[in-house]
Order: C-alpha cells, then structure tokens, then sequence
C-alpha cells in the first residue's frame, strides 16, 4: 500500500521517513512539491499544504494541485493532520482527534470557486459523491488504534468544522458552530476531504488540539502556550502514522459516486 500524508501548521517535513527523496509534481494545477520515502516498509508520499516557513497561509493552499500531485504519484489511501482548536468544551488541548464527520457547508476553495474536480458541463466522469460519513471507516480505525497506543488522549469521533483563514473566528461565531455540532475546527482540511471523497481515494482526518476556540474556556490561555502544543504536534503526529501505517490492511473509500456517464 502506498500511503500519502499531507501535515500542517508546524509539520514541514515529516521524520522516520527512510530514503527520503524530494520531488516535484507537475499536474494541471500548478506545481507542487512532494517528499517520498518508506516507513517500516510502506511506501509514502509526505506533502506539506503550507510548504517550508509556512510559505502559504490557509486562503493560498492550492488543494486541487495538491490533491491531483497526490493521484498522479499513486497513492492508494491518505492520511490528513491538522492542528486545531475545540469549539466543543469536552475536547481538551493536548487531545487527538479522529473525524467521523465533516461541517463544511460552503463547499468552496480558497478562491471562492466550488470544492469539486467537476468544472465543466458533460465533463467525463462528473458526478455526486454519495456518502453516510465523509471519512475511510476502516483507515479510521486503523489510527484510532494506533493512537490508543501513544499515551496521548484520542477522541474516537466528532466533526470537523473548516473555516475560512486567515484569521481566526469571533466568539459568536465558535458559538454558532458550536450549535451546529462541531467539535473542533481549522482552516484548510474541509477541500481535501470533498476532493479525496470524489476521486473516491480513502481519506482519515486526525486532528492535534492546540488550544480551545474563543469563547469556549472561560478565559484565553496565554498565545504561548498554543505555540508550544503546535510544536509539539509534529512528533505526535509522526508518532502516530508510524504505529498506524504498518498495520492497517485493505481501506475503502467513503460512500461512493454516482457517475452520470458510467
């Protein structure tokens, strides 16, 4: 199986990876840069969303040339990692997250343009992508277990609320998500869920929390210490990727695509 891991916020590059290899991938998106390499005898593909120095803010993550150099270099199922803050006050800072559900009612890339492959009328393969939860059950639960093994508290479940950046939101606005069930929320992880879900490619999310929202703790913690559990995240995440991919077996896609030229 060949695995690609695509990191965040603090994850530039991606340790444990043996016979590390730099590449660029040219797609008809734009160009973007990949780190191949093995761990414990999985092939993987490491993409960086935000590139070296956090180069990219979250409004200038291109997704579909990440996503389109992540096809073209064969991988068979993904994992994604980002950091992100609790808008639900039961998930404390310092926690895992596996998604089980996705809050992204927009459905827009950064550009403002629709979060989908399916650019023009007639356009072979175009299609709705069907689904009860928008996430691999099975690569779920390959990293629900191999979380349980870091000592790192791990929320097996909860929705994920992608939100527009750069800047981070209002107090009323956590709290209007907050009523809409999210768990946890960042800036970049909605477009690749709905993108890996219509290529029908497997795709978990785990997310590290870095802080609580605001609004949600009755008061702010010091900007410090968001900084410090960032850093942190890097480590944790290799940590679990490197328990989790060894052991997972065959994953499937979530849901499926009614395919109108099929």
């Amino acid at each position: 199986m060949r695995i690609g891991v695509i990191t965040g916020s603090g994850s530039y590059d991606w340790p444990h990876l043996e016979g590390a290899t730099a590449r660029t991938v040219t797609t008809e998106h734009g160009e973007v840069q990949v780190t191949e390499g093995h761990l414990k005898g999985t092939d993987v593909v490491h993409l960086s969303r935000h590139g070296r120095g956090h180069r990219r803010l979250s409004h200038q993550v291109d997704h579909k040339a990440n996503l389109a150099a992540l096809r073209a270099r064969g991988v068979d199922a993904l994992i994604s990692l980002t950091v992100c803050g609790a808008v639900d006050p039961a998930v404390a800072p310092g926690s895992l997250v596996v998604f089980d559900d996705l809050y992204f009612p927009s459905n827009r890339l950064p550009d403002g343009s629709p979060c989908t492959w399916y650019d023009t009328p007639g356009q072979p393969g175009r299609g709705h992508w069907i689904f009860d939860r928008p996430f691999s059950e099975p690569l779920r639960q390959g990293l629900i277990n191999a979380a349980g093994q870091l000592g790192t508290p791990v929320v097996a479940q909860g929705v994920y609320g992608h939100v527009d950046g750069p800047r981070f939101n209002s107090r009323s606005e956590i709290a209007a998500l907050r009523a809409a069930g999210v768990s946890a929320v960042s800036q970049t992880a909605g477009p690749e869920a709905v993108l890996a879900g219509e290529a029908e490619l497997p795709l978990a999310l785990v997310g590290f929390v870095t802080d609580y929202a605001n609004g949600v703790a009755p008061e702010p913690e010091p900007v410090e210490a968001l900084l410090e559990r960032m850093a942190a995240s890097k480590q944790i995440f290799a940590d679990l990727v490197a328990r989790a991919v060894p052991e997972l077996g065959a994953v499937a896609p979530a849901g499926f695509v009614y395919r109108f030229d099929s």
